[in-house]
């Protein structure tokens, strides 16, 4: 059943491949039903609120993914967009409250799911040239090997410099880089899921010197008590146009674009999913994350987008829905286990050297691009750049896009670029430089 209808031997996988694989990237995602509460609650949005929320739209956006899309990509409320939402838009306007703020991201969302509808956002993606593709995807892979190192105290803030070397005598930095051996180790030496048993040996080791501890396992999950957070559609609607609030719309709009499809092309391209540079049932895949941002905003949690940690369970094997189906269901398990899965994702030593790893792999897009072409080859090397500076993969692809027509008009090769990579360049230029990001 599962071999048939995901098309296991197709993409030459298999069910245990897939499991595995749904198993590792939700290891490495599954903080955000802890940070995402935690990012919104300074905003005044009720912890619990979130956190069943957050859970309730990774499912929708995952399992769509899963069934109508049939590709390895998880979804869930995207870091970066619950920071915008807490701190700009509510914390920087008195007068809008976070169910105000909600009925916004509301809107943005049924907008979303119109443009997916369309053919608009699957031409977008056949309209990315192929080295901004490539760039895309290496620049993501630099941006979670860096979150991976930052997280776990590998390297640290500095004052003048930004970043240094962190303190390596710490316990976290030492689990970190023993992980990261033992995975690596289990890479070299060809064990299937390594990535995953990586992880799993990394977890047991923290539990023995004890850096995980557990206070408590099992807990019943609040449901909700509305299915709209804000009252209802048509009160979202009117608070938008009463507020003024069609600038937070728009890079809400914008950002979750971009965001989830430099996401998808980077990990459909590492999974060798990409053909004759298109994306399989594009349509489907993009579908899932503009219903999961609606759903979730109508719940009480910020834009979804597709997971950059999607692929650590692309390089343990998986290359189909059955890998995001595993990711949904442990999802819904999670609602009943947070004690267990605070603990867990509240030690990052754990996911971070899988990060790390997968961010090397990615890296070998970087062979792809045509490194003796200035037009192409610079609007490549900014993205790869930015994403991982900005902690924004949106804000990496918007460089790119404004570059990439400049430098074409100036080598008077204007006709090769698509109409809408110039249409992108000029609203990512007018975000960039008039709105908040």
């Amino acid at each position: 059943m599962f071999s048939s209808f995901f098309r296991l031997k197709e993409r030459g996988t298999n069910v245990r491949t897939e499991v595995i694989s749904g198993i590792t990237t939700f290891l490495t995602m599954v903080y955000i039903v802890v940070v995402n509460p935690i990012v919104l609650h300074s905003a005044g949005v009720p912890f619990n609120t979130v956190f069943i929320a957050t859970i309730i739209a990774t499912v929708v956006g995952t399992l769509w993914m899963a069934l109508f899309a049939n590709l390895p990509i998880a979804i869930a409320p995207g870091m970066g967009l619950n920071a915008y939402f807490a701190f700009s838009v509510v914390g920087n306007h008195t007068n809008i409250s976070y169910q105000t703020a909600f009925g916004a991201v509301f809107v943005a969302g049924i907008i979303f799911v119109i443009l997916s509808l369309t053919p608009f956002r699957e031409k977008l993606i056949e309209a990315i040239p192929a080295n901004l593709k490539y760039g895309i995807t290496a620049g993501i892979g630099l941006f979670i090997a860096f979150i991976g190192m930052r997280l776990t105290g590998i390297i640290t803030a500095h004052k003048e410099n930004l970043v240094a070397l962190g303190d390596l005598h710490s316990h976290s930095v030492m689990l970190a880089l023993a992980g990261l051996a033992i995975t690596l180790i289990l890479m070299a030496l060809n064990v299937n899921g390594a990535l995953f048993f990586g992880m799993i040996i990394t977890g047991i080791i923290a539990y023995f010197t004890g850096q995980l501890k557990f206070n408590g396992i099992v807990s019943i999950p609040e449901m909700p008590k509305s299915i709209f957070i804000f009252g209802d559609p048509m009160t979202a609607f009117a608070d938008v146009i009463h507020y003024g609030l069609f600038a937070v719309v728009f890079s809400f709009l914008l950002v979750t674009i971009f965001d989830t499809t430099g996401t998808m092309v980077g990990v459909a391209e590492q999974a060798g999913l990409m053909k004759n540079n298109k994306m399989p049932k594009a349509r489907e895949a993009l579908l899932a994350d503009s219903v999961a941002t609606t759903v979730g905003a109508a719940l009480g949690t910020s834009p979804t987008s597709a997971y950059i940690e999607s692929s650590s369970g692309v390089a343990a094997g998986g290359r189909t829905g059955l890998t995001s189906v595993t990711v949904a269901v442990l999802f819904i398990v999670s609602a009943f286990f947070s004690p267990l899965v605070g603990a867990i994702s509240g030690l990052s030593a754990i996911t971070a050297p899988t990060l790390i790893i997968v961010g090397s792999l990615m890296l070998g897009a970087l062979g792809k691009i045509k490194w003796d072409e200035l037009d192409e080859a610079f609007p490549a090397f900014i993205i790869i750049l930015t994403m991982p500076l900005t902690s924004s993969i949106a804000t990496g692809i918007a460089f790119g896009f404004i570059s990439y027509p400049l430098l074409k008009i100036a080598r008077g090769k204007w006709r090769e670029v698509p109409f809408l990579v110039y249409l992108f360049a000029v609203l990512f230029f007018y975000q960039l430089a008039f709105l908040p990001h």
